[in-house]
């Protein structure tokens, strides 16, 4: 098995790549025609794979973040199954539509880590809806403070920000953070910091609240860009 992972940090610059494989022994050649146990063969081959597949994703949220405290996250951390250049911080969320979460964490800088991202997902592990609402941010999409501090809100009710990442109707979820093509290792001086705090302080507790506001229209064109850009990475 073959996984090729496209890794974009501006949607809207970055142009998607292209992989092609073939065998050269079989080109300018037909396939047999299938028979009744070649196709037999192929189902339960993939009736296999199918059930692996749900065997690893049942374990692997308790593995990955389910086992720590919830409404934390974890120092950064490799990445493991070979990705060498990854390391990634991860944690799980349950928060009431009146609770928002602040993650604070430095922003590396292209010169450490060219990709840097968070993203919320499922309990099973599935990103949530990231085409139509903002539930994941790059360091080229997100909002940087004069601090170099990237500071997002997750929340179910709209504070009001540029980083703001949708519960869409999820109490509870996981989130994570990813640092890709490191130049170095990550310490937890790296890493995001958390703070759990009812709604209503979120104004408060961002040192540069004023100036992360984002309007109505505004916050409409971020999503739009967001569509136009997936649209144009995922034609066939």
């Amino acid at each position: 098995m073959l996984l090729v992972r496209e890794v974009y940090s501006d949607w809207a610059a970055e142009r998607r790549g292209t992989i092609s494989i073939r065998r050269e022994d079989r080109a300018g050649c037909s396939p047999p025609p299938a028979g009744s146990d070649v196709l037999a063969k192929r189902y339960g081959v993939a009736g296999k794979i199918l059930l692996s597949r749900l065997r690893t994703f049942l374990a692997f949220p308790e593995w990955f973040y389910l086992n720590e405290p919830v409404n934390t996250m974890t120092p950064p951390r490799p990445t493991p199954g070979g990705l060498a250049t990854q390391f990634s911080s991860a944690g799980h969320f349950d928060l009431g539509e009146e609770q928002a979460m602040i993650v604070t964490v430095p922003a590396a800088g292209r010169d450490v880590a060219p990709y840097q991202g968070i993203q919320l997902g499922s309990m099973w592990y599935v990103s949530l809806d990231y085409i139509n609402h903002q539930t994941s941010l790059t360091a080229d999409q997100a909002r940087l403070d004069p601090d170099r501090r990237l500071r997002f809100v997750i929340s179910e009710r709209d504070p009001g920000v540029a980083n703001w990442l949708e519960l869409t109707g999820r109490r509870r979820g996981y989130v994570q953070i990813r640092w890709q093509r490191l130049t170095r290792d990550l310490a937890e001086e790296d890493g995001p910091r958390v703070e759990v705090l009812p709604f209503a302080q979120v104004a408060e507790r961002l040192p540069y609240f004023d100036q992360a506001k984002v309007s109505p229209p505004q916050w409409r064109g971020r999503i739009a860009a967001r569509q136009a850009a997936v649209a144009e990475r995922m034609l066939a």
